[in-house]
Formats: structure tokens, C-alpha cells, sequence
């Protein structure tokens, strides 16, 4: 005989009923908002000491401008992360942080290529935010941004992360490039919030909001620049040295499937096509030409354009690399002697 409860689950009101049929207790959906409030909750005020307003003047056709952005505190002695376009051309600045305290601050270093840059509070005595890795994200995941939309301070947003591997075109004098791998995110962001934390269910740091894309404020889709690997290379070398040092080959390409029989040989998939190569860069003096598909640089697996901007740092710069391509149906080596970028 079918369980008279059974029944009621089917043809009641819809609404949870405690073990008395009273309506009592705390339904499945009740219990993940309170996890969901609480996951949010955790990681504002885990990092809302850590997130600081960036006020900044910058000269604009011989008058002075204001304007503003996010930051992110990363060393306990002032060091602050942000996004480069929002100290560009800045003359002065301060960082106001949620306890009412308020620093002047200095450029460390910037790197437009990669919106990246590094400012310095006149402080020693700021709680810094933990860094994630952005490479341990996957689409879905909660993700929670903190910064200064509109200039309304300590704002949180909350949001999954909607896409990863986005990228976006940035450029520093007559150089372009494209930052890969930028995260995707639907927490609503606003002008202001550049510079500031997209962060983890545990509060860390996975990437530096960077971008509102769409028709309209607030109707668009938000960007991030990933806190990984690459990141933390170039934040390093602009808190020492004020700027990140690249090499240059000279050329353009994209990521294209590999010919089945290659694919089995290498045990990948894919690799670069060229479509453009640069009249008298070390690209050309090495010979590589347009419709090469790039396998491999010194032994490492090329499988997209980020990972050849991986290998074009300092350390490459004059330094001999073998880059095997596939040529006309066949594999061959050419040697290539990288110079430095300049902007």
C-alpha cells in the first residue's frame, strides 16, 4: 500500500513540512542559501581589509583629471596590485582602505601588456590578501569580486566563473598583444572596480578584474586577469625591477589542429600557425615563414599562442632556440635569436 506521505509530496502545497506535517524545518534550498550567504560573507570580510580605493590625478590635454580604480594589498610594507590602465599617466595618487586610514602612494611599475601594475602605500602595516592559482578554476565556480565600482567603496559582487582561456587585445605604444587566458565572470562589474579582487570560495586572490565588455554599465560581462604562474612573474619582476623585460620574435599566429598522423607522433593535438611575420625581425632572419605550424621551442611543446608568450621573457632575450615547424608535410628546425620588446 502506497505510503499516505508519499502522496501528500505529490499532491500538496509545495511547501516543506516538518516531521508532524506542522511545516516545520529548514528546507534543502533554505540550507544552501544560508551556505551560499555564508561562503559570500566569509570572503568580504576576509578581504575587505585587503582591498583598497584608488584615488588618482593624471594630467589629460594640459588639465588635471581625476579618477579612480581597486587595488589589492599584497605585502604587508605597501605593496599594492592593480591593473595598469588605471595608473596610467598618473602624477599622484592615495589609497583609502575600509578602516578609514588613507596613503599616499608611489608607481612602482606598470606593464601594460599585461594591465599589471604595482603601486606602493606609504605604510607598513597593511593586511595583505592570499593569491590563488587561477589554473585550478573551473567553469561554474564561485567566484566573489571586491573593489570600488563608481566609486562606491567595499563593494562585493558574487558570480560563478562563466568561461575560461577568454582573451583580450592590450597595447603599449605601437606593440599589441593578447593577454590568454583571462577568466570570465558574470559578478556584476562596474567602471572602478579595475584593479580590484575576483577571489575563490576561500577568499583567495585568482584574478585582478580588469574589463567590463557589452552594450552598457552593468550589462556586460566581466574580465580578470588570472593570478598564475605567468602573473606572479611579471608582478615579481615589476616590484624589483619596475618593469618586466620580454623577447620578441616578430610574428602572429593562433592555435591549429595538428595533421592526424603528427598528432599521434607527438601525442597532442594541436600546435601555432603563423600568418604573419615581420619584415626584418628575428622571426624572418630565421626563416620562418607564414603557414608554418610551430611544434615545439628548445624541447617545449607548443600548443598555443600562450605558450609561446610563456617562453618570450627576460631570460630568452639573445638566447639561441631551436623551433621545429611543419613545413609543406615535413618537420624541420631553424634557429632563432630573440631581441628585446620594445614599446
Amino acid at each position: 500500500m502506497t505510503d499516505i506521505r508519499f502522496l501528500e509530496t505529490i499532491l500538496g502545497d509545495g511547501q516543506p513540512h516538518g516531521p508532524n506535517g506542522d511545516g516545520g524545518g529548514i528546507g534543502v534550498e533554505d540550507e544552501a542559501l544560508d551556505a551560499y550567504s555564508r561562503v559570500i560573507t566569509g570572503v568580504a570580510e576576509a578581504l575587505a581589509p585587503s582591498v583598497t580605493n584608488l584615488r588618482v590625478s593624471r594630467r589629460m590635454r594640459g588639465m588635471q583629471g581625476e579618477g579612480g580604480g581597486s587595488g589589492v594589498v599584497i605585502t604587508p610594507d605597501g605593496f599594492i596590485l592593480t591593473s595598469a590602465h588605471v595608473v596610467e599617466g598618473v602624477s599622484r595618487g592615495s589609497a583609502a582602505f575600509s578602516d578609514g586610514r588613507e596613503f599616499d602612494l608611489e608607481i612602482v611599475g606598470t606593464d601594460p601588456l599585461s594591465d599589471l601594475a604595482v603601486v606602493r602605500a606609504a605604510s607598513t602595516q597593511l593586511t595583505p590578501a592570499s593569491l590563488g592559482d587561477a589554473a585550478r578554476l573551473r567553469v561554474g565556480q564561485l567566484v566573489v569580486a571586491i573593489g570600488n565600482p563608481l566609486g562606491f567603496a567595499g563593494s562585493v559582487t558574487a558570480g560563478v566563473v562563466s568561461a575560461l582561456g577568454r582573451s583580450f587585445p592590450t597595447r603599449a605604444g605601437s606593440v599589441s598583444r593578447i593577454v590568454e587566458n583571462v577568466i570570465q565572470t558574470d559578478a556584476a562589474l562596474h567602471p572602478g572596480n579595475s584593479g580590484g579582487a575576483l577571489a575563490d570560495s576561500r577568499a583567495r586572490v585568482v584574478g585582478i578584474n580588469t574589463a567590463v565588455v557589452g552594450p552598457g554599465i552593468g550589462q556586460g560581462i566581466g574580465l580578470a586577469v588570472p593570478i598564475n604562474a605567468t602573473t606572479r612573474g611579471i608582478v615579481a619582476a615589476l616590484m624589483t625591477e619596475g618593469r618586466f623585460r620580454r623577447a620578441y620574435l616578430g610574428l602572429a599566429g593562433g592555435p591549429r589542429p595538428l595533421p592526424p598522423r603528427l598528432a599521434r607522433e607527438l601525442g597532442r593535438e594541436s600546435g601555432v600557425e603563423i600568418v604573419q611575420v615581420v619584415e626584418g625581425s628575428p622571426a624572418a632572419a630565421a626563416g620562418i615563414r607564414p603557414e608554418d605550424l610551430i611544434l615545439d621551442v628548445d624541447d617545449t611543446p607548443i600548443r598555443g599562442m600562450d605558450d609561446m608568450q610563456r617562453i618570450m621573457v627576460g631570460d630568452t632575450i639573445g638566447k639561441r632556440l631551436a623551433i621545429r615547424v611543419f613545413r609543406n608535410g615535413q618537420v624541420v628546425t631553424v634557429e632563432a635569436h630573440p631581441v628585446e620588446l620594445r614599446t
